[in-house]
């Protein structure tokens, strides 16, 4: 099978599986060593993991092809910068033919900087190939590392059929004894960063400062056709893109709406970004008890 059909295999499996909200649990003994390399920052035991003949193809986020010198030195320069962990997802993987292994995997590194840690997420596609008894990377395509765990499930986040209006004002009843707030979040479920915020706010790092100060409530916004006069009403311009966020005292007071699109591009965001803004619109007697 040619190189380039094998990573566009690994593409469209990863592609594929994000859209079906489908993780394959199934072990591929090849990654570890491919992982175990990285997790050492050793060169040399990443060259071995690669197809010298042919040479491996591979390609970065914007689709460049990039030269397997510069591959091996990227995986192998995060030891330098503090790895101290790296954890595999695998989304999805199959068997194209005999001798070809294809996977969508993602990976999390945990970075360590004094006392503190860091994660960064990069998703992968690869093609394997069986060559003289040994698997190869033969193929590879990897997106940018981004500090918000990008999804994998394609969960419906966004209710297509209730009344927005009546969900903020319930919130709104339950917040006050639970001395919460309301965080109102537009969007839709077309829509990727909305996603991206979602995960980050059931991540360990965020969900905790999230549960404890806010009630969310999410507004479906449709094809930019839904619920505008809620938006409207909120104060809240979608024309600057979504996800889009206003804040609600739990008498129903707006404290803020998002007027620059903030969260727009919630990919490029790390979790402090959100825990910053949370904690400074979480209840006064949180800040003061």
């Amino acid at each position: 099978m040619r190189i380039k059909t094998l990573l566009a295999l690994a593409t469209l499996a990863f592609f594929a599986a994000a859209a079906r909200g489908q993780a394959d649990t199934g072990n591929f003994a090849p990654l570890e060593t491919w992982r175990a390399a990285i997790l050492s920052g050793n060169p040399a035991a990443l060259e071995k993991i690669y197809s010298k003949s042919p040479e491996a193809k591979i390609f970065n986020a914007k689709g460049a092809q990039i030269s397997f010198s510069d591959e091996v030195a990227f995986w192998s320069g995060w030891k330098a910068k503090g790895l101290s962990d790296a954890q595999l997802e695998i989304i999805k993987q199959q068997d194209t033919q005999e001798n070809v292994h294809v996977l969508a995997v993602q990976i999390a590194l945990t970075l360590k900087e004094g006392a503190a840690q860091r994660k960064q997420y990069i998703n992968v596609s690869q093609g394997w190939m069986q060559q003289g008894g040994q698997w190869l990377v033969a193929s590879e395509k990897r997106t940018d590392p981004v500090r918000l765990k990008p999804p994998i499930a394609n969960k419906q986040i966004y209710p297509v059929n209730v009344n927005a209006q009546k969900e903020i004002d319930d919130a709104v009843r339950s917040a006050g004894p639970a001395h919460k707030r309301i965080l109102v979040v537009f969007g839709g479920n077309w829509c990727y960063d909305c996603h991206v915020l979602d995960e980050a706010f059931h991540s360990p790092e965020i969900a905790p400062t999230l549960d404890k100060s806010f009630q969310v409530v999410h507004v479906d916004i449709g094809e930019m056709n839904k619920n505008l006069d809620v938006a409207k009403k909120y104060d809240v311009p979608l024309d600057r893109g979504v996800p889009a966020v206003a804040v609600v005292e739990s008498d129903g007071t707006l404290l803020f709406s998002q007027k620059r699109g903030e969260f727009e591009a919630a990919r490029s965001m790390a979790p402090e970004d959100i825990l910053n803004f949370l904690n400074k619109w979480r209840p006064v007697s949180q800040v003061n008890p």
